[in-house]
């Protein structure tokens, strides 16, 4: 059995979402038999011997987590050396001081400049988060824009259409609004996913496949 680590730990802004996560969490661990869920707000067990027991580090944090340098390099070393890691939504919105982080996820949360119903494009529906998902969807999100963003730098996997919105809102030159992405980063694997904003949309039943299939592939069982 996988182990997760599971982190809330709010620095900045506390999201109304956070127990429904946890809870959502342990059971599509539970239910797929792949994974066990240790889920905390604390930051203590980002450490070089504890990270030790976990195949995958999550993050649902917002603001300067209250680490340690050495705890920082630590968690970021695991990830390079082959643990998973999985970013929900306000993860963007973490360790802005610690640039490595902000590397590591693909970019930084710039604002929220939408939150309403929008239309998503699945730009890859062959990665195991996506492939259930038809090419486009419509849901209600807060919807995150980033800076220090690329899609030079990660793989898409969905991305906002543009014309369900007012793009004059809008934080890009190119308007290029991812939703979710993944890449490698050293020898781990990162998946993002921005959508979790409301709690409703943690017991809709194609979020809960779209994170088991996410967490299993940053763990590298898909």
């Amino acid at each position: 059995m996988r182990r997760l680590l599971v982190i809330t730990h709010s620095a900045g802004f506390k999201h109304g979402y956070l127990p429904v996560a946890e809870e959502i969490l342990k059971k599509i661990g539970e239910e797929s038999g792949k994974f066990e869920v240790t889920a905390t707000d604390e930051c203590n067990l980002l450490n070089r011997e504890d990270l030790k027991s976990f195949d995958a580090i999550l993050f649902a944090t917002t603001g300067e987590l209250p680490v340690s340098d050495e705890q920082k390099m630590d968690f970021i070393n695991a990830i390079k050396s082959g643990k998973g890691f999985i970013g929900v939504h306000n993860a963007a919105d973490t360790f802005y001081k610690f640039p490595e982080y902000g590397r590591m996820l693909g970019g930084y949360f710039h604002s929220h400049p939408w939150t309403q119903e929008i239309i998503v494009i699945v730009e890859d529906g062959n990665h195991p988060a996506t492939s259930h998902l038809p090419k486009k969807f419509i849901v209600k999100e807060e919807v995150y824009t980033f800076r220090d963003w690329s899609r030079d730098k990660t793989h898409v996997l969905m991305s906002l259409d543009n014309s369900s919105v007012d793009l004059s809102k809008g934080t890009r030159p190119d308007n290029d609004y991812a939703l979710c992405w993944c890449h490698n980063y050293g020898e781990g694997r990162v998946f993002y996913t921005a959508f979790g904003h409301f709690k409703e949309i943690w017991y809709e039943k194609w979020f809960q496949i779209h994170l088991l299939n996410g967490i299993l592939w940053a763990m590298k069982c898909l």
